[in-house]
């Protein structure tokens, strides 16, 4: 147990000498307190200036003070007017950190973080009593926009005004706050000196849970409680036994870290975007594996590669390296974003860039502008096009993307699927992980790309990709573009897939014609 606090960190070491000598160094260099005092030299001169720029997460908790009463009172006006149901449109690090907060205090939040058009319809529904916030860093964030323009166009066809239901939260000067001005919209305006993966206790996390009923300051409350604990240079500091441990066991090739997640909040769902953006790169870093619980495949029975951590109190499998964390949301959430940023100075990157996850967006505007030929399916069989395979069948294909499985190595599952309508297809995971005896990872798409997409493409080179398609129902148009939901999530995923392979990742990538039969035939042929 660490000493004292509302924090309490075990830890299981396989290296106690390289783990001391680290922590020690980490000690004397005064990597805590630097954190805190937003040095952004502590990652080297290659990551000084962007470091210096992404720091304000540690002084959030008194930055966004003077948020709640503003965010209540909004709500109380909402709630007035009969609106008492709160959509967040939004991406990554704008919608993962709202979507643990309300499920850890038992609120409602209907997060659309897709461009599939099944799950963007679904949400289309009692505009009566809809807000929606439009949450997006950048403010370009393609998905986010083509959200807001169809949200737009619903609450005019039901002769709602779209400046009394749609809520902006954006950095300072960009795109989005400049049409939310224009429009008439209440703008919540974030720290630009944080990254979106660092924002949980910013206008990204607190507006969306605020607004739907969580009380925001005790989240603040809980991270302040720990806040000198954290940037405190001892043994103890839990954020720095934590990120000594990750740092230390990924140098050492145990680089899969697996969560669990007792607490039953999602809160892996958060942790794996902020691990895998901030330590996935220069051919290095660290790859979450989201389990359901301690019971589960890759958790029990694990390899030797991996890391194990259980988030709620547990206890663990008899492992080389692991911890079990327990404390309130807040607290964790300032833990895990300080001890990432320790784990990456170990690992000697820069914890605040993603050098890789502009190419995929890149390569799917490309389809949307017809600079690229669709490809053509090597296999149809059941129903399902198969396509990056020399196999001649569905079964051998899944075969031979198999075989290219290594010891070191890992399978992601990327399924840009309605993930409301097909929730139960990621039990899908924990077959493939007991079949397989390695670690697989299993994503939302394009959800996925705001986080372990940064990992897949600048990570260790050892992933396979089996990327799931289908076919929509029925699409749906977005006003103001020329392009349809449905063209742009292909578009999504054929771009990633190509970028992949110009990685030399294999992907085989299959396309359900029916989603439902498809499904179906895939669940046998996985299970």
């Amino acid at each position: 147990m660490s000493e004292g606090g509302d924090i309490a960190l075990s830890v299981s070491v396989g290296d106690q000498t390289g783990f001391d000598t680290a922590l020690q160094e980490s000690i004397a260099a005064a990597v805590a307190s630097g954190i805190f005092a937003e040095d952004g030299s502590l990652w080297g001169e290659d990551a000084r200036d962007e470091a210096s720029k992404r720091l304000g997460w540690t002084d959030a908790v008194e930055r966004s003070r003077p948020l709640v009463a503003e965010i209540e009172s909004l709500r109380e006006e909402l709630r007035l007017r009969g609106v008492d149901r709160i959509v967040l449109c939004g991406m990554g690090g704008s919608s993962l950190a709202p979507e643990v907060i309300c499920a850890a205090h038992g609120v409602d939040l209907v997060v659309l973080d897709s461009s599939h058009p099944s799950m963007v319809r679904s949400a289309l529904t009692d505009l009566d009593r809809t807000a929606v916030v439009v949450s997006s860093k950048s403010g370009g964030t393609v998905e986010t926009d083509s959200q807001r323009r169809i949200f737009e166009q619903a609450f005019r066809d039901a002769s709602i005004d779209p400046a009394s239901r749609v809520i902006v939260v954006t950095d300072p000067g960009s795109p989005l706050e400049e049409l939310a001005i224009d429009n008439g919209y209440r703008v919540f305006r974030a720290d630009p000196t944080v990254g979106g993966r660092y924002s949980a206790l910013t206008a990204f996390g607190l507006v969306p849970s605020g607004l739907a009923g969580v009380p925001i300051g005790s989240l603040l409350d809980e991270a302040a409680a720990v806040r000198d604990r954290l940037a405190a240079d001892t043994p103890g500091n839990p954020a720095l036994r934590l990120g000594v441990l990750l740092g230390v066991a990924a140098r050492e090739r145990a680089d899969k870290l697996v969560l669990a997640d007792v607490y039953g909040e999602g809160f892996g769902e958060w942790a794996e975007q902020l691990v895998a953006e901030s330590t996935g790169k220069d051919g290095t870093g660290i790859l979450p594996v989201v389990v359901a619980a301690p019971s589960s495949p890759n958790f029990t029975p694990h390899t030797g590669d991996s890391v194990l951590v259980v988030s709620g109190e547990a206890e663990r499998p008899d492992a080389p390296w692991s911890a079990s964390i327990e404390g309130p949301l807040g607290a964790r959430f300032l833990l895990w974003e300080t001890a990432i940023v320790v784990a990456g100075r170990i690992l000697g990157i820069d914890p605040f860039n993603q050098p890789d996850v502009e190419s995929a967006k890149q390569a799917a505007r490309d389809r949307l502008g017809g600079g690229t030929q669709a490809p053509s399916p090597v296999v149809s069989e059941d129903g399902i096009d198969v396509f990056g395979t020399s196999a001649s069948s569905l079964s051998a294909a899944v075969d031979e993307l198999f075989a290219q499985l290594t010891s070191e190595g890992y399978l992601a599952v990327q399924a840009y699927l309605d993930r409301w309508e097909h929730a139960d297809f990621a039990q899908v995971r924990d077959h493939l992980a007991e079949h397989l005896g390695r670690p697989v990872t299993f994503g939302w798409g394009p959800r996925f790309l705001h986080s372990t997409g940064q990992y897949h493409k600048g990570g260790a080179p050892v992933g396979v990709f089996l990327q799931i398609t289908d076919e929509p129902a029925e699409d749906l148009p977005i006003p103001g573009r020329d392009f349809t939901l449905g063209q742009f999530i292909a578009s999504q995923a054929e771009g990633d897939a190509s970028v992949l392979r110009d990685h030399d990742r294999p992907v085989l990538r299959l396309h359900l014609r029916d989603a439902e039969a498809g499904l179906e035939r895939l669940r046998s042929l996985l299970a």
